[in-house]
């Protein structure tokens, strides 16, 4: 017995050396311990060599039928959850049909009937684009992800602050330092493996912005200063894709759904000029309250499933004002101007 351990212990120190592969190794094994019962088998009782080698071949016998029944056992339960796993894995959507977990994801959807199955559908057909991954982009993302968006982009050059967790609910604490673009993605990824993230770590900018706005249909700016917000607008004007923007100060948020191509203002049309940066401090200057920017994405989401699925009215040519402070809300009429050096009053109506 002593010697047959030495060898097999031998062995196994070898295939360790030559890093060969488990069942390698047990091959090796089970090879040592056939050519122990052959010298059980074909030498007679009282040999040196089968008193050395534990004298009896029913022991090895029932230590090899242990093995199968081992090896057996491991094949059984390896079976056991590869289906398990094949029947927990989401489906692939197919042009047409949603899997049975889809359909059970969605119901609450289906069930409306502004939406229904063909809204559904037009959904996972969709490709949004997301202009920052901050306070708005943050909410915004999260619900286009858990409403089975199909294709969602993310554009932020931005990494995850200690400050930024107050009100970015997407990005949790073990992410401090991250690209934004990631740690939302991984987020979104974990609350839907249906829908397709896409992430751009880098500044969106001149050269990059019309390629990238493109392969949207399309975009929701939840940007922070007034430069980026003239270069989604701008871009998007010119691709025809309608734009749903917000914005946030302190206690109060706007949201606004620009498409010129529909008859509405442009961004620009709106805002012809930035005000002075004194007048519209940063966050990061003024403060703003946690949930505020959770309401305006959220907003900013649901008039995305409104404009796919064509249910109800959208922020078209008004813009929404939220007072968290004083609890109210309220919405003021926006007309294209002729003169929008962007636009053009392309959305004005032959009578204006």
């Amino acid at each position: 017995m002593i010697m047959v351990g030495a060898m097999a212990a031998v062995l196994w120190g070898i295939g360790i050396a030559m890093k060969a592969p488990y069942h390698a190794r047990w091959t090796m094994m089970g090879i040592l311990l056939v050519a122990v019962m052959i010298i059980h088998v074909a030498l007679p009782d009282g040999h040196p060599l089968r008193m050395a080698t534990g004298g009896d071949a029913r022991l090895w016998g029932l230590l090899i039928a242990f093995g199968f029944m081992v090896w057996g056992y491991r094949k059984f339960l390896g079976g056991l959850r590869r289906q398990v796993a094949a029947k927990a894995a989401p489906a692939p959507a197919s042009s047409d049909r949603f899997s049975t977990t889809e359909l059970d994801r969605y119901a609450r959807h289906i069930m409306l009937r502004e939406v229904g199955g063909p809204g559904q559908k037009a959904m996972r057909d969709a490709k949004v684009l997301v202009v920052g991954a901050g306070g708005l982009g943050a909410p915004a993302l999260q619900y286009l992800a858990a409403a089975g968006v199909g294709t969602i982009g993310v554009i932020d050059d931005d990494t995850v602050e200690n400050t930024n967790l107050q009100r970015q609910v997407i990005h949790l604490d073990r992410n401090i330092g991250m690209p934004k673009v990631h740690s939302a993605a991984e987020a979104m990824k974990a609350q839907n493996p249906f829908v397709v993230v896409r992430p751009y770590q880098r500044r969106l900018e001149e050269e990059i912005a019309a390629d990238l706005f493109a392969d949207y249909d399309l975009i929701l700016d939840g940007t922070d200063n007034f430069d980026t917000r003239y270069l989604v607008n701008r871009t998007a004007v010119a691709l025809g894709k309608p734009l749903i923007a917000g914005a946030l100060t302190q206690w109060e948020g706007q949201i606004s759904l620009y498409a010129p191509a529909q008859g509405t203002p442009c961004y620009e049309c709106v805002f012809p000029t930035a005000p002075d940066s004194a007048l519209v401090p940063s966050c990061a200057e003024a403060g703003v309250i946690g949930p505020l920017p959770g309401v305006i994405g959220a907003m900013m989401a649901v008039e995305a499933v409104k404009l796919i699925t064509g249910a109800g009215d959208g922020l078209g040519g008004r813009m929404l004002i939220y007072d968290a402070l004083y609890a109210q809300t309220r919405t003021i009429n926006i007309k294209p101007r002729a003169d929008c050096a962007v636009c053009g009053g392309q959305g004005l109506r032959p009578s204006e």
